[in-house]
């Protein structure tokens, strides 16, 4: 007779088996001192993690835990960007390490973290570029990934950290355009490592941002078109997904030895409280990408998750839905664009609390000492 634990695997067992990575978007001291982490491993079929500014505000300023740290970094003469890169690196390394057994065991394709370089450099091509090959080197770490915004500044530093070896995360995706320009500055970085005879095989995915969709549009469609263009768009970025996989110019880049760049589905827990609390990471089952979930979303998809059916490799009726909205009077291409410009601000304003909590932390403990 099955147990209690055995039901709470059920659910991501059965999506990790349908061919999709379950990540966790989430990183705190906590989670990795406690034990919680390496559960999630063993338990809920967790193969990987993604951490942001705002994540790691969060954690800095919800728990004690990081108080010692700050006091050996304030004793070392650090502040502000720099104290916060190496507790960043001191947690995102412990966690590389609980996922390196299924990083060597899948050849590289799981088992990444990620960590993000400032979002204040996101229209400043050449300092992402040094940000982001500083910090790859300091980690030491083959699993981890640098973020990397896929804003038009953004892809030129995408194409030559690839080119330089870097594993990247490309974040901040919206639609099926910023996407496919995403990837070939992947390719392009693939491409020129082959032709100057360097190994092709450099990790990497690209992030797309879905329930930000429904989010955006709340209160201006009909109630019957609640929470389904991020689906919908989602839908359409799997099929330019699936074909990119299949496009010629990237089987010759596979056949040198590369490896493709996987999709990825961020923003996944749901907002609207009238919805289904799983509702995207049913909806986003699908083979080859990777699904980064919230600390909630994940306990509540194995407490009373369905994997279903996975997506249609054509986007099923993604087009019709989304000419729907467009009757409704959503530019979809605006709204992208909107979306990412305000996605890129929303960074920089947790960056700038996070500078804000670390320089309280800091002020408080050296009053304390």
């Amino acid at each position: 007779m099955p147990t209690e634990q055995d039901e709470f695997m059920k659910a991501t067992q059965t999506l990790h088996n349908l061919g999709q990575s379950l990540w966790l978007d989430n990183i705190t001291r906590d989670l990795l001192t406690s034990g919680t982490l390496k559960r999630y491993i063993d338990e809920l079929s967790v193969t990987g993690l993604t951490s942001n500014p705002t994540i790691f505000d969060h954690a800095f300023k919800n728990s004690s835990a990081y108080d010692a740290a700050i006091r050996e970094e304030l004793a070392k003469g650090k502040s502000g960007e720099a104290l916060f890169f190496d507790l960043a690196l001191d947690d995102l390394t412990r966690a590389a390490d609980l996922f390196r057994p299924v990083h060597d065991r899948t050849n590289g394709v799981d088992g990444w973290v990620s960590l993000e370089v400032s979002p204040l450099l996101a229209h400043n091509t050449a300092s992402t570029i040094a940000a982001a090959r500083e910090l790859s080197a300091r980690a030491g770490r083959p699993n981890l990934f640098i973020k990397i915004p896929g804003t038009t500044e953004g892809l030129p530093a995408i194409e030559e950290a690839i080119f330089a070896g870097v594993a990247v995360n490309v974040t901040l995706l919206f639609s099926r355009e910023q996407y496919v320009a995403a990837a070939e500055a992947y390719l392009r970085g693939v491409e020129r490592r082959i032709a100057a005879g360097l190994n092709p095989q450099v990790g990497s995915v690209a992030s797309m941002f879905i329930s930000r969709w429904d989010v955006a549009i709340a209160g201006e469609v009909p109630e019957a078109f609640n929470n389904q263009l991020g689906i919908a768009i989602a839908g359409r970025i799997y099929e330019a997904y699936v074909d990119l996989l299949r496009n010629p110019r990237w089987l010759r880049a596979y056949n040198a030895g590369a490896r493709p760049q996987r999709l990825l589905w961020a923003s996944t827990g749901t907002k609207d409280p009238k919805a289904s609390d799983i509702l995207y990471i049913k909806a986003l089952a699908s083979p080859f990408t990777v699904n980064t979930m919230p600390e909630g979303t994940l306990k509540a998809f194995a407490d009373h998750g369905d994997p279903g059916s996975v997506m249609a490799p054509d986007g099923g009726n993604c087009e019709a839905v989304l000419a729907q909205f467009a009757k409704a009077g959503i530019n979809v291409d605006d709204l992208a664009a909107q979306l990412q410009d305000d996605g890129a601000k929303s960074f920089v304003k947790s960056w700038n609390d996070l500078m804000a909590v670390i320089a309280s932390k800091s002020d408080a403990l050296k009053k304390a000492a």
